[in-house]
């Protein structure tokens, strides 16, 4: 069995005087795919917060390549391998594609594969190299979403934590945001998804948690919540 990369235990959070997450256990090992899901407001967004060091926590540790995590800022992280897109994007939107590329890769100094990394994501993102010097804020969603998927890349994640990326996007889009998810997968990156797009996520998902109220309720192989009927009826409208 694959080490466990990331260990999320007894985790409180309170989130602008809510207890948001109320003691929640997971863990995603190396080169997993996995997804937690649940219904707005359960919990998922201020979790992937605590752990990149965004909200402090109110209990409970988060352990990375096994050591505990708690406490240390997202700059700090990013030179560990831990990278996010978060929810809403958040790109620069003042500076230009390329320069947020560029911001992606700023604990690097390795001139020459900062370079190849950008023709990679280009190649990923023809859209991005068509328009590489305009600026970010100028973009549709799905461009920025491409873009904040891009710039978290160019830090060469060993885990990629994904907040909501599908959200607001047009169909396409969608196709696109999860083919890239699923390519940078098989390219060997290990990857927590967090997605309300429940049947994309479980599909793609080794693993999955369900979230509900601030603590997980269900979790299972990806395909067997994909199947399983309380899971349909709560998350897949059926």
């Amino acid at each position: 069995m694959a080490q466990t990369l990331l260990k999320v235990s007894g985790l409180k959070v309170a989130y602008g005087g809510i207890q948001a997450v109320k003691g929640v256990d997971f863990e995603v090992r190396e080169g997993e795919l996995v997804s937690l899901i649940g219904s707005n407001g359960a919990g998922k967004t201020t979790t992937m917060k605590a752990i990149t060091g965004t909200l402090p926590l109110n209990a409970g540790d988060i352990e990375y390549m096994g050591k505990s995590i708690k406490g240390r800022g997202p700059w700090d992280l990013v030179k560990e391998g831990l990278a996010m897109v978060p929810e809403g994007r958040g790109v620069f939107t003042r500076m230009s594609i390329t320069e947020n590329l560029m911001m992606g890769a700023y604990i690097r100094d390795d001139k020459a594969g900062i370079a190849s990394d950008v023709e990679k994501i280009f190649t990923i993102f023809p859209r991005l190299r068509e328009r590489k010097d305009q600026l970010a804020g100028t973009m549709s969603g799905g461009e920025q979403q491409m873009l904040a998927m891009g710039r978290a890349l160019m830090s060469r994640p060993k885990l990629l934590l994904l907040d909501e990326p599908s959200m607001g996007l047009s169909p396409i889009m969608v196709d696109k945001v999860f083919e890239v998810v699923r390519d940078v997968y098989a390219q060997g990156v290990t990857i927590l998804l967090v997605e309300q797009n429940a049947s994309r996520a479980l599909a793609l998902a080794d693993r999955g948690y369900v979230m509900e109220s601030g603590l997980i309720n269900t979790t299972g192989l990806g395909k067997d919540l994909l199947n399983d009927p309380k899971v349909r009826a709560a998350y897949l409208g059926e």
